[in-house]
């Protein structure tokens, strides 16, 4: 039996399928984000609002730019490598590996000596609070000295993913979850380490569960094998793996700029508002890593049945995917505005950082169905090699329109005259993406 017909996604029930790819994901998502919401949770409770924006404010957000970009280049390799497995090639699949592999490594040590060194440079571009530069300097420097740690799990987790493995990255984020829990009530409440202390637990659980995707990858991978001598960027490979990871680094790039010039209007409303975005940052992702584990899945999915030419399963592959990510999108806009004091609760005692938080989440939670359109289709047209005019569209018609609309529209707006640039972008870009996607897959099955 090979490893195509073990995992499926060739030859089983579509639907089926991509839920057997999508939950692995998703809890692994959940256990991802777990030990980054612990952080806050720990740090907001036991430390103070002002060590919680110090965290997750402007310091989140100069991270998400930087691991965002990476994540984004490391789909081209996820693609790549799913398409040369739906194929069958292996020479391919193991210069893919070697290539992959190498580029984390480097790009973890360039990026992460620039962080440590420009950390306070980019905390007050920002429009940081004097009072909250200095721990988050502290926060990033320590959480950029592991940035290697954290591009080789992502790479390392995506190459897993993109040959039909989604249950194995799931586990190494659980046992470094646990690993970063400890750590952190062991450095912030019986070490008081504050905010150092929280870096360090995240930064030692990254390490951990680095090793254990590349001892994978090593010894127990059907289908490939990493072997550190090999770790080396061939030019054909790297510049496959670029020309399609590269517009998604670009795309997540603009995201996070897009996010931080939010986050600079934010910060001028003062901390309480800081702290309460932090905090519905932390809720807020319960509806990302369900939309993103659907997008993950259906490139794979598209991946792997572009390389073995399935054009139809393609096509009902990424329908079926669609009508799965809105129904959760609506399912969880009506759970989180349910239970929205409660989960502020969970973060902080202030009740007017609750009341802050709760407006924030009923002008932005309604929108989420919109970004369902942008994330399948958008991972659908990259699996098959369509990467260029689906980042131009996302780029455009979401994160400029969204800083045009933060620095012009409401530059001297209410709260919520800013927030509401997030459902105006998901709009424009569900539509231009869906028909992107209509007119580009005719063009894509009338020519294979």
């Amino acid at each position: 039996m090979t490893t195509q017909e073990k995992n499926g996604i060739t030859e089983g029930v579509i639907w089926k399928q991509l839920l057997i790819f999508f939950f692995p994901i998703l809890v692994g998502s959940f256990f991802q984000q777990l030990y980054n919401t612990v952080d806050s949770v720990i740090v907001g409770q036991f430390v103070g609002k002002e060590a919680l924006s110090s965290v997750g404010g402007s310091a989140g957000q100069i991270i998400s730019l930087v691991v965002g970009f990476f994540t984004g280049v490391s789909t081209g390799a996820t693609v790549i490598i799913s398409q040369y497995f739906g194929a069958g090639k292996k020479e391919e699949i193991e210069e893919s590996l070697h290539t992959a592999y190498a580029f984390a490594l480097v790009g973890g040590l360039v990026l992460g000596i620039a962080g440590i060194v420009f950390a306070p440079q980019m905390l007050r571009w920002m429009n940081t609070p004097e009072e909250l530069i200095a721990e988050s300097v502290l926060y990033v420097r320590v959480y950029f000295s592991g940035l290697i740690f954290i591009f080789i799990y992502n790479m390392g987790a995506a190459i897993l993913r993109a040959v039909g493995d989604s249950k194995r990255p799931l586990y190494y984020l659980i046992v470094c979850s646990v690993v970063n829990i400890i750590l952190d009530l062991l450095l912030i409440l019986v070490i008081p380490l504050g905010v150092l202390g929280a870096a360090i637990a995240t930064l030692i659980a990254q390490a951990v569960s680095a090793v254990l995707v590349t001892v994978t990858l090593m010894y127990r991978t059907e289908g490939m094998k990493l072997c550190l001598s090999q770790i080396r960027m061939y030019k054909r490979m790297l510049q496959s793996i670029l020309k399609i990871g590269l517009p998604a680094g670009f795309e997540a790039i603009m995201y996070s700029i897009s996010n931080i010039i939010v986050q600079v209007s934010i910060n001028n409303f003062g901390v309480d508002t800081m702290a309460a975005w932090t905090a519905y940052s932390k809720i807020d992702f319960i509806f990302w890593m369900i939309n993103s584990a659907f997008g993950i899945s259906v490139m794979t999915f598209v991946g792997q049945n572009y390389g073995a030419g399935k054009w139809d399963r393609i096509r009902r592959g990424t329908k079926i995917c669609l009508g799965m990510a809105l129904i959760s999108a609506v399912s969880v806009s009506i759970i989180l505005m349910s239970a929205e004091r409660f989960l502020f609760g969970i973060f902080v005692n202030d009740a007017g950082v609750v009341e802050i938080g709760i407006r924030m989440m009923n002008v932005i939670a309604p929108a989420y169905l919109l970004f369902a359109f942008i994330e399948v289709f958008s991972g659908a047209l990259r699996a098959q090699g369509a990467v260029v005019v689906s980042t131009l569209i996302t780029m455009v018609g979401i994160c400029v329109l969204r800083m045009i609309w933060v620095t012009l529209v409401a530059a001297h707006g209410t709260l919520e005259q800013v927030i509401i640039c997030y459902p105006i972008t998901w709009a424009a870009g569900a539509l231009a993406m869906s028909i992107y996607y209509i007119y580009k897959q005719r063009k894509i099955f009338q020519a294979r």
